[in-house]
């Protein structure tokens, strides 16, 4: 009999335990393999999201011989028809942990058994799915450093071999899902994409722990430096699963590889955190800052988009999204203090910018670590971190180096003076902004604000 394989965030053919379980289960009959274009979740991505993500199918296809296809519509109505298509005994998926995969993957769960088939969910996107590591009591971990310890101490399975004997189906593409892959990474206005796919990825993992992995305690704060792995954009979309990336490590007693594994472990608490509260993807996950007084400075909000607040180090992490659909994590925490402390904006109007403009935009990672920012989220005492864009900008990038390379009216400013140009005569002779709020005041204001809001919720 064949079976059906569903890709979603699993664009990869080895480490891929839903495509064992797909081979195994068809016997004779060989695996179709399938991506879903479905039109409403289609639209709603930002262009930069959607052009990667077309990127990363088409490369995949490039892994399976070709024999990947890509059908338009709703998965409810997809599904079940591929099913009676090839006459297959089996849809086989990767475990989906978002509250609205999770409901999308019932229905369609269902409407796969009428037609005949039966569903089958094998391993997740994470190295331990969300809703495994539990305290001893059994309840979920509320804060990161102790779910981190747990999740050590749970382990995770050695990666799936990648199976080389697939008999696949020729499936057909339909023609529009095609154009609108196509369309989606040749439309104007994109940032320069990555190299795409499994091999891409297992290039640059090679690379990172060749060159990057031994010093990344170091360097990965450093915006300036080449210190991070850049694996987030192929983690988004299952080019190469985390449990691959852990089985490569040797020595996890060494202080970069130990820092290395702690960001993949911030990956997956997020994503518990968003599987058992749902809500908190586009609401305050604390409720003790509900009546928060917000502003809605429009002509700030533009500038702190377009990276003209008068804050180079600020103005300089904005500049590189908007140019490359990546900004480095240090300076994603410190735009976003700007935005939700010195600008007073509800975080999710900000935690969406990025979201649609980022190669690796992920829900989880992304606004709860806007959360983890804004105050709201699973820090224990986060209210009064309000980051200083001058002294982040002095402490993490001394020489000036990363301001310049985005910042080119302050190419003329040596050094660590390029942080705060309006100390300097030539500070803005190059066209560059005057500061838009002044941080000392905004801060206080802050402060105050946050200190009603718990007063009141108390």
């Amino acid at each position: 009999m064949t079976s059906v394989l569903w890709l979603r965030r699993d664009l990869r053919r080895a480490d891929h335990p839903a495509l064992l379980a797909a081979r195994d289960a068809a016997a004779s009959g060989g695996v179709a393999v399938l991506f879903v274009v479905d039109p409403g979740l289609w639209a709603r991505g930002g262009p930069v999201r959607r052009a990667w993500l077309a990127a990363s199918v088409q490369a995949a296809r490039q892994e399976y011989g070709g024999a990947l296809a890509v059908r338009l519509g709703d998965p409810l109505e997809v599904l079940p028809r591929v099913v009676r298509e090839v006459g297959a005994a089996s849809v086989h998926v990767s475990r989906e942990t978002s509250a609205y995969g999770a409901r999308r993957d019932a229905q369609v769960a269902a409407a796969v058994q009428e037609a005949g088939a039966d569903w089958v969910e094998t391993g997740s996107p994470y190295a331990v799915g969300p809703g495994l590591v539990r305290s001893g009591s059994g309840d979920p971990y509320q804060v990161f450093t102790p779910f981190a310890r747990a999740w050590r101490e749970h382990g995770w399975p050695a990666p799936a071999p990648r199976p080389d004997d697939l008999d696949l189906v020729d499936l057909s593409s339909d023609q529009e899902a095609e154009r609108l892959l196509t369309d989606a990474v040749t439309q104007d206005g994109l940032p320069p994409l990555p190299p795409a796919g499994e091999r891409a990825a297992l290039k640059r993992w090679r690379a990172f722990r060749k060159d990057g992995l031994h010093d990344y305690h170091k360097g990965r704060d450093r915006p300036d430096l080449d210190g991070t792995s850049q694996l987030s954009t192929y983690l988004k979309v299952g080019a190469v699963h985390p449990r691959t990336l852990l089985a490569d490590l040797d020595d996890e007693t060494a202080p970069g590889v130990r820092s290395f594994v702690t960001e993949l472990a911030w990956r997956e608490f997020y994503a518990d955190v968003l599987a058992r509260r749902p809500d908190s993807a586009w609401h305050d996950l604390r409720p003790q800052l509900a009546g928060l007084r917000y502003d809605q400075p429009l002509d700030a909000i533009e500038a702190w988009q377009q990276g003209r607040t008068g804050y180079p180090i600020v103005d300089a992490g904005m500049r590189q999204l908007l140019s490359t659909g990546w900004m480095h994590n240090r300076l994603r925490m410190i735009t976003a203090s700007f935005f939700t402390k010195d600008l007073h904006v509800w975080w999710p109007l900000g935690a969406r910018w990025f979201l649609d403009r980022l190669l690796d935009g992920d829900v989880a990672s992304n606004n709860h670590g806007w959360q983890w920012v804004a105050g709201t989220g699973t820090d224990a005492a986060p209210y009064f971190r309000v980051f200083n864009p001058v002294l982040q900008g002095e402490r993490f990038d001394p020489d000036g180096d990363y301001v310049r390379r985005w910042v080119p009216e302050l190419a003329h400013l040596p050094g660590a003076a390029v942080h705060q140009p309006w100390r300097h005569e030539q500070g803005y002779a190059h066209d560059y902004p005057r500061r838009i709020v002044d941080h000392a005041q905004e801060r206080r204001e802050a402060l105050e604000r946050y200190a009603a809001a718990r007063a009141a919720g108390a």
